[in-house]
């Protein structure tokens, strides 16, 4: 099954045609969030851009298994088994149980995807889901002879690993300057090597979070759930492996390790990375102060930013740079991009009432092989919405009389529009269905007046940011609640 897809391969550095293991499946498995706190802006691109591949492969005929895990237990603050555990440390914070913050920003992570309009994966494992299977991952690689007990701890010995397996094959860095640039073992450090790492972690009398393992009350290491979870639901050979390129050098590289160890298979044929954000020209991120949460951008809360955008303009801004490239957010770029979206899907609102004639000046089935091959080539969605503008051009042409369109060629046009722009790209007309609007909202405004009666200020409080994020702006007054579109 050759459909001409070329991807990029991190592993290879170049672009590679995709040939699965076994056509038509595709597994694929995307490193999900850490839910400890409010999902960000870079996660978001990460899996809008997994999900426009996810749709791409099922456009091209593809069965794909997509699995996107949740991380919701042994991830420390520090990528080197450093400092607090992040669930531990924020439940204390919030004066909630640990499982309380995974709950609650579980279910935020799901609304802000929802709010994105992507689909979700054909599977989401958790870790906590998945201790059995991580302990029995550990006891293989110990087995063979790749890790080692210290006082409860299991560590990776990532020296022997290294004298048989390339360990920095997916970053083709060198392992000496790895080594120079790690910091000595301390006294207290009970690793053999400075590039070791925590398979399973012994837990403190006070660590809320902790289960029974063969080396005593502990928790996993944050690298070994997903290799352990993407075993279990792909196999010990898949097809594409995706996340952040902020997770190559480490937990993407020690996935492999492990797996390695474990399987003596390389996990993945395919490992796929997103680029990072920056704003205004300097990178994102909450230390530099200059980092914004997607509800902060739909609303326009955020010193940095003049308004607030909907969901389906910043997404269309995402789509409008390619995945592995830089995205730079700022005031005028979003700008933009809305008067694009509006554009596009105002030229689509414009389908069903252009007159058909006998006369064709369109060449519908080239412009659908344009499209096919901007995907084609590492899924570029800029190239994509680029030659979709085409598509509103004729669109407007042959509303304003200016050019003719048979009636083949428009249900041609239609289907294109249908395929690429809502199944294959995933956006929506946030402005359909106005007809339907009013009594939605009203549904949904006596809901949060019982959850206000009930004194469910929770609830309450998430309707109503969650209408401002879709634009709706809720007023409430003597008379009830009334909305407006902000």
């Amino acid at each position: 099954m050759n459909t001409g897809l070329q991807l990029y391969n991190t592993l290879s550095r170049k672009k590679e045609l995709f040939q699965p293991l076994n056509p038509p499946n595709v597994g694929m498995y995307v490193c999900g969030p850490t839910v400890y706190s409010d999902v960000h802006l870079g996660n978001c691109r990460t899996f809008i851009s997994f999900d426009l591949i996810f749709r791409y492969l099922k456009y091209l005929g593809y069965k794909v298994r997509y699995v996107r895990n949740i991380t919701d237990a042994g991830h420390l603050e520090g990528d080197r088994d450093e400092g607090d555990d992040k669930f531990a440390k924020r439940a204390k914070l919030e004066q909630l149980e640990p499982m309380e913050i995974v709950q609650k920003y579980t279910l935020g992570f799901h609304d802000v995807l929802r709010m994105f309009n992507t689909q979700p994966p054909s599977i989401e494992p958790t870790a906590t889901g998945h201790i059995i299977e991580q302990i029995e991952m550990i006891k293989v690689i110990i087995a063979n002879g790749y890790g080692y007990e210290v006082d409860g701890n299991i560590y990776f010995d990532v020296e022997k690993y290294s004298k048989e397996y390339n360990y920095t094959i997916l970053t083709n860095r060198n392992l000496e300057d790895m080594l120079n640039n790690t910091r000595e073992l301390g006294g207290q450090d009970d690793k053999r090597g400075r590039l070791d790492f925590a398979l399973w972690i012994k837990a403190k009398p006070e660590t809320l979070m902790q289960w029974q393992s063969p080396w005593g009350m502990g928790f996993p290491g944050w690298h070994i759930e997903c290799s352990a979870m993407s075993a279990k639901y792909l196999g010990a050979e898949f097809d594409i492996h995706g996340g952040g390129m902020d997770l190559a050098a480490t937990h993407h590289t020690n996935e492999i390790a492990q797996s390695e160890a474990c399987s003596h298979k390389q996990p993945a044929r395919y490992w796929m990375h997103t680029n990072m954000l920056t704003v205004n020209g300097t990178r994102m991120s909450k230390s530099a102060g200059n980092g914004f949460l997607p509800l902060e951008l739909f609303t326009g809360d955020h010193p940095l930013l003049k308004k607030g955008y909907s969901p389906m303009t910043v997404k269309f801004f995402m789509l409008q740079a390619h995945y592995r490239s830089t995205l730079d957010f700022s005031n005028d770029a979003l700008d933009a991009s809305e008067k694009g979206f509006r554009r596009l899907m105002a030229a689509i609102g414009l389908l069903d009432k252009l007159p058909v004639s006998e006369q064709n000046d369109f060449d519908i089935d080239a412009l659908k092989e344009k499209c096919i091959a901007a995907m084609n080539d590492d899924f570029n969605s800029p190239i994509l919405v680029a030659e979709l503008f085409e598509a509103v051009r004729i669109i407007n042409t042959v509303y304003d009389g200016k050019g003719k369109i048979s009636a083949d060629a428009l249900e041609k046009l239609k289907q294109l529009i249908n395929d690429f722009v809502f199944d294959i790209l995933g956006l929506r007309d946030e402005d359909a269905g106005g007809n339907d609007l009013n009594g939605v909202l009203e549904m949904v405004i006596n809901l949060r007046t019982e959850a206000k009666a009930n004194k469910d200020y929770a609830t309450s409080d998430r309707i109503r940011i969650g209408l401002q994020a879709l634009g709706i702006q809720l007023k409430d007054g003597k008379e009830g609640t009334t909305w407006s579109k902000a």
